[in-house]
């Protein structure tokens, strides 16, 4: 299970856009977002009929900045499964034409399953 996809960081992704800065770099909320797209595109082909995978942990380490403009592939390799708990590594690079490029964010993502109708239920406001 692995999914790699890409994004351009724009404007609406900005530290200064979603609040968690002043400066008009890829704010990290923004790429804690991409990257658990990231473990989506790489779990969902396995579910079964009428599950979805929920987040529950995330550790996540941004370490260089990302400029508008500036394109992202964000890839997540499964690590770990046992049962429903799957955790995987997510990574963040610049892309650049023909080479990886520099690797601006690390960490990892833990996914559980369940089924969407039966977790939908307990979160309902009774009627």
């Amino acid at each position: 299970m692995d999914a790699a996809l890409t994004f351009t960081v724009t404007d609406a992704d900005t530290a200064q856009a979603v609040g968690s800065g002043s400066l008009p770099v890829l704010g990290t909320p923004r790429l804690l977002a991409w990257m658990e797209a990231a473990t989506c595109a790489a779990i969902d082909p396995s579910l079964p009929e009428g599950s979805t995978s929920v987040g529950t942990r995330v550790a996540l380490e941004h370490t260089g900045a990302s400029p508008v403009g500036q394109v992202l592939e964000v890839s997540a390799s499964a690590s770990y499964v046992d049962g429903r708990l799957h955790r995987f590594t997510v990574a963040a690079r610049h892309a650049e034409s023909g080479a990886p490029g520099k690797v601006v964010a690390t960490g990892e993502v833990t996914r559980v399953v369940v089924d969407s109708a039966k977790f939908l239920s307990r979160i309902s406001p009774a009627v």
